[in-house]
């Protein structure tokens, strides 16, 4: 053989050899990969996929591996590292909370940065089968915190569920305009919030959140939310808004000091209909509720105005908790600041000076001025039937511990007097350091109402909840415990008012659908695994207004991220949770 023909076959064996090795190569990985679809990190085996998507419920297993479902179907000969019997429960996505107070912030005491790692597990939540949490609701936020320091922050300390950031209305028009609030803004500070709001949602917030009841949103108007969500919008962002007024005034009206035609509960929803279809994009009212005695059954027309815009094109949904009573710490006050001299200013609300004042003096000095003492009982008729009249609110704490249970109309027929002059009482005989003398709770919410909203397509889950432990007292509001087992339990189990499908939907994809989320809240192959195991038949709130401090019960497993955070009902304490990111999540 010729060298040249030499060098030639083994050039050509060379080439062989080369493909040989690349088709060896490619069958090994094919292998690798077939075998890799076929070893998971753990099977949920048994249970009835409710996927969250509002179709029927249907049976198959669900293999995730490294944090994310990678297989529905049939998976009894694949191998597992851990093999969860999930046999007569519902499999879901995790549940997620559109309006959650768990990152509120007091003197690194409550919520999610909290040092004490018993609040950032935030068990009350997690049990409940929550695994994504939105926080800065209503336009609050600590002043000056920057979406990336919060976000770091939450990152450095851990969490037991996902974090959602929303950007703070409220916070973001103080840090501008800083005490000299009580004025529309000018362009120049409506340029400054849209820098700040501009750099929020670069740092990955979802939207933004307005609290127009409150101070110092109050003084806000449709231009200046408008404007900042023309900000938001190129971000697919969402406006989550508690609104101006739920019912015939807002709840800082005063008939005997404010001015007369205050906004109502239809003015309010007609505002964030309108910032939505200003700006294109999605408006939410948050804890959609219908206050007091004067409104209860106006459901239908806030429903009809939502739908109306829905009809045009307007992106618009709402959310709400499955409770009758609204105030999370139940501390309800008849009596009006002006009788104690202070104004409700942000410098009294975050320095809780009005603690130092004499409050039965001060309410002394008013019984003793006869034009002052009718205008507070007016004051107080008013306040009665924004929160659902004297039949509907009860005492919970009192020195007179016999009282303690009872409604103020029960109490007051029992002492022959009339409601306006037992509240009067109760200041001046009960807890002296405490407004109002005693703590009271009104369910102000009217059940029909409820339902009526409940069953709409568009109304989400949402708690107003947020990190609760029993060292935080009686003072808590059951919703922190149990909201969406309430839904599902309650609701959709035992009265029929939602069919499971639909209230399973109610707390994933909807949520997800309104805050933009692409990889969660829905179970389906490729998803983030933040999966719910419950079952239907037992699923239940256990919290009371008397006892909040009981875990839900029902459901056995929860994972956020892939990780166990729940396992046979039992918390694992692990802190799983991430802080999401609108630009990635």
């Amino acid at each position: 053989m010729s060298k040249s023909h030499l060098m030639t076959e083994l050039k050509s064996w060379g080439r062989k050899s080369a493909t040989l090795a690349f088709t060896f190569c490619a069958l090994a990985s094919i292998h690798a990969l077939q075998a890799s679809d076929k070893t998971y990190d753990f099977i949920i085996t048994g249970g009835k996929i409710v996927d969250g998507s509002g179709k029927a419920a249907y049976s198959a297993d669900v293999g995730v591996k490294n944090g994310i479902i990678a297989k529905i179907g049939t998976l009894k000969t694949s191998k597992t590292d851990r093999l969860i019997d999930a046999t007569g429960k519902i499999v879901s996505p995790g549940f997620i909370d559109l309006h959650s107070h768990s990152d509120d912030y007091e003197g690194e005491k409550e919520g999610l940065r909290s040092k004490d790692p018993a609040r950032r597990q935030a068990l009350n939540i997690i049990t409940q089968g929550v695994t994504t949490v939105v926080v800065n609701p209503d336009g609050s936020g600590v002043p000056g915190l920057s979406i990336k320091n919060q976000r770091k922050q939450l990152q450095n300390g851990g969490t037991g569920p996902n974090v959602a950031l929303m950007i703070p209305h409220n916070a973001v028009r103080y840090a501008v305009m800083r005490e000299d609030h009580r004025r529309l803004a000018s362009e120049q500070e409506i340029a400054a919030m849209q820098h700040l709001v501009k750099q929020g949602m670069e740092e990955g917030a979802f939207g933004l959140s307005s609290g127009l009841e409150y101070i110092p949103g109050r003084w806000s108007n449709v231009d200046e939310v408008a404007s900042l969500m023309e900000v938001v919008a190129p971000y697919n962002g969402v406006h989550m808004s508690h609104m101006r007024s739920e019912t015939t005034a807002p709840m800082w009206w005063v008939p005997s000091q404010d001015a007369a035609n205050p906004p109502q509960l239809q003015d309010a929803v007609s505002e964030i209909i309108a910032i939505a279809e200003r700006t294109k994009t999605r408006g939410v009212v948050t804890h959609m509720k219908i206050r007091g005695t004067t409104h209860w059954g106006q459901s239908v027309d806030v429903i009809k105005l939502i739908e109306d815009a829905q009809a045009r094109g307007v992106d618009m949904y709402g959310d709400q908790y499955p409770y009758a009573t609204s105030g999370s710490d139940g501390r309800i006050v008849f009596i009006p600041d002006w009788v104690y001299g202070t104004e409700d200013t942000l410098e009294e609300i975050i320095n809780s000076s009005d603690k130092k004042i004499d409050l039965q003096a001060k309410l002394r000095g008013v019984l003793a001025n006869k034009t002052q003492h009718a205008a507070l009982v007016s004051d107080i008729k008013h306040a009665l039937a924004f929160r659902g009249g004297a039949e509907n609110v009860k005492i919970f704490d009192y020195p007179n511990r016999s009282l303690i249970g009872k409604n103020l109309q029960e109490v007051a027929d029992a002492r022959g007097t009339n409601v306006p002059d037992l509240i009067i009482a109760l200041q001046l005989e009960g807890y002296a350091d405490r407004r109002g003398g005693a703590r009271l709770r009104s369910f102000s919410l009217h059940d029909d109402d409820m339902v009526r909203l409940m069953k709409k397509d568009w109304v989400a889950t949402a708690s107003d909840g947020g990190v609760a432990l029993p060292e935080d007292g009686p003072a808590v509001h059951a919703r922190y415990y149990g909201t969406f087992t309430r839904k599902i339990g309650h609701y959709s189990r035992d009265r029929n008012i939602i069919g499971l499908e639909k209230a399973v939907r109610s707390v994933t994809s909807l949520p997800a659908t309104i805050l933009g989320l692409k990889t969660r809240g829905l179970l389906a192959e490729g998803m983030v695994a933040d999966i719910t195991v419950f079952d239907y038949a037992t699923i239940k709130d256990q919290a009371t207004f008397t006892n909040p401090h009981q875990f839900s019960t029902g459901v056995d497993h929860v994972w956020v991220n892939g990780l166990a955070v729940l396992t046979d009902g039992k918390p694992t304490k692990a802190l799983a949770g991430k802080v999401l990111d609108a630009n990635i999540d």
